[in-house]
């Protein structure tokens, strides 16, 4: 059961870092997008009108998809100081009750996230833009990013009770 269990997280993590990286190219190529578009805009005088609306959902996509990538680092805000004034075996319950909730909270944020996708997907429905793209991709992105964000907390809270297990049976 622990080795399914690793392999599982080591699955997650592998996926984490995989959507960490790639939302670093999302961030970069939205980055030349917008240059593109000011070029194009001041030094052509050409118009402009799907640019700023690409780079929303490029930043949508990038946001959601590295959330995982975050979360498995750690690397969210957290009240360090609480680290210092508290027991070490205080603050391990109070990463397990903030992952637990935080785990709540994403599923139902996932969950919410896929209705929105399917609803975008089946009614075909459309920024209400000149450019008028579709918004299923947006929704697709969140839905997965906080559906691999839950799994990352999922597996840390797994982690963290097999450590403290562990730890008791020593």
């Amino acid at each position: 059961m622990y080795a399914a269990w690793r392999q599982f997280g080591r699955a997650v993590n592998t996926v984490s870092n995989l959507a960490g990286y790639a939302s670093g190219l999302l961030i970069v190529f939205c980055a030349g997008v917008l240059v593109f578009e000011v070029a194009v805009r001041y030094l052509l005088d050409w118009p402009t009108d799907w640019e700023i609306e690409l780079s929303i959902m490029l930043l949508i996509g990038a946001t959601f998809m590295s959330a995982a990538f975050t979360q498995a680092a750690r690397g969210h805000v957290g009240i360090e100081v609480l680290d210092v004034l508290m027991s070490e075996k205080a603050n391990r319950y109070r990463y397990m009750l903030g992952d637990i909730l935080s785990l709540l909270f994403c599923t139902y944020i996932a969950w919410k996230s896929w209705q929105f996708f399917h609803e975008a997907w089946s009614d075909g429905k459309m920024s209400n833009t000149s450019w008028g793209p579709k918004l299923w991709p947006a929704y697709l992105s969140m839905a997965a990013g906080m559906s691999l964000l839950s799994l990352q907390l999922l597996v840390q809270i797994g982690d963290q009770h097999i450590h403290e297990h562990r730890e008791d049976e020593e």
